[in-house]
């Protein structure tokens, strides 16, 4: 119940998918995620979060979380300060915030950032785990449809035929790779070998997150990217030497405040920069495209993936290209 402060709204909305969403540890046909208003009483500010199992979150959870801070706090600093327990509870009330400050002054969030407007980016499109026959069709037709960069799921055993294959598909276009821990150590030598050969660009958490020394002072013909491994600041010391690049991704940091600082300290440490999303809108993926022109990679298709969007959306044309938020969507 509302007790006089700020009014939060938290609900969970389920997005249905164009194709299934098949990674090495799950397969999703639909994107459960957590929209939340903020209203001060003179402005409102919007928010998404995608739970994911992966970190011990569901949907009904983080709605409780966010939910419970509904009239708690008479000031924008207050609730700024109150940190649920979910790291995507913390990213929609985080990017919420952004937004209502952003409609309050009358300007962008990238102008409060002291940010140059972004521009137009070219983002990954994910190739989900699959044969390597049914892999190489969907990058073909992606390719067909214009793509410059794709990401291949893998899933461990046979990954190199995958590759090999969707590689024989589309000559031409730029790869990229996600094995979402599934290879054991044994594996990384032939496959990154392989890979290279290939023309992969980058691999992202070849190993568990609990696992990955086994990346310390080996010679890596690509980049190493840490995903899992990587949620915050407080992730980098461990990082470095095992990794050549992280992915920042807005639910796993807890919000565009954190995920801006990841970004930067990660690029002082000497570390390439990935800007990840999970599944959900336009909304979600707004935030995370200011930090996507900052950064080496982009992988914010999530909107891209469904069959339907918000009445919002984010500008996007053949590439895929992706444009910057429009007002009416966020910030």
């Amino acid at each position: 119940m509302n007790r006089g402060g700020l009014t939060l709204a938290a609900v969970a909305e389920d997005w249905p998918l164009a194709r299934p969403f098949v990674i090495s540890r799950s397969a999703r046909t639909q994107a459960r995620v957590v929209t939340l208003s903020v209203d001060d009483g003179q402005g409102r500010g919007y928010g998404e979060c995608q739970p994911n199992s992966r970190y011990g979150e569901t949907a009904e959870e983080v709605v409780d979380q966010l939910n419970a801070l509904d009239g708690r706090f008479g000031s924008v600093d207050a609730l700024r300060a109150a940190l649920p327990a979910s790291r995507a509870a913390r990213n929609a009330l985080d990017c919420a915030l952004w937004d209502l400050a952003a409609k309050r002054r009358g300007c962008r969030v990238w102008d409060l950032l002291g940010l140059d407007a972004p521009g137009d980016i070219v983002t990954a499109v994910t190739v989900s785990l699959g044969p390597p026959d049914t892999m190489a069709r969907h990058a073909a037709e992606l390719v067909a449809g214009g793509a410059r960069l794709l990401k291949l799921k893998l899933g461990g055993d046979g990954d190199m035929a995958r590759v090999r294959a969707v590689r024989a598909a589309a000559p031409d276009v730029r790869l990229i790779a996600d094995a979402n821990e599934s290879w054991t150590p044994d594996m990384l030598v032939p496959n990154l070998a392989a890979m290279a050969a290939c023309g992969v660009e980058l691999l992202e958490q070849p190993l568990p997150a609990d696992a990955d020394e086994a990346l310390a002072g080996l010679d890596r013909p690509l980049p190493v990217c840490a995903d899992e491994s990587c949620l915050d600041v407080n992730s980098l010391s461990r990082l470095v030497g095992r990794y050549d690049a992280v992915n920042v991704k807005l639910d796993k940091t807890g919000g565009l405040t954190q995920g801006l600082a990841l970004l930067r300290a990660a690029q002082k440490a000497g570390l390439k920069t990935m800007i990840g999303c999970m599944l959900g809108t336009s909304l979600a993926m707004a935030p995370a495209h200011l930090l996507a022109a900052l950064a080496d990679w982009a992988d914010i298709d999530g909107f891209l993936l469904l069959s339907r969007d918000r009445t919002a959306v984010l500008p996007h044309r053949a590439g895929p290209f992706v444009g910057a938020s429009p007002a009416a969507l966020w910030g």
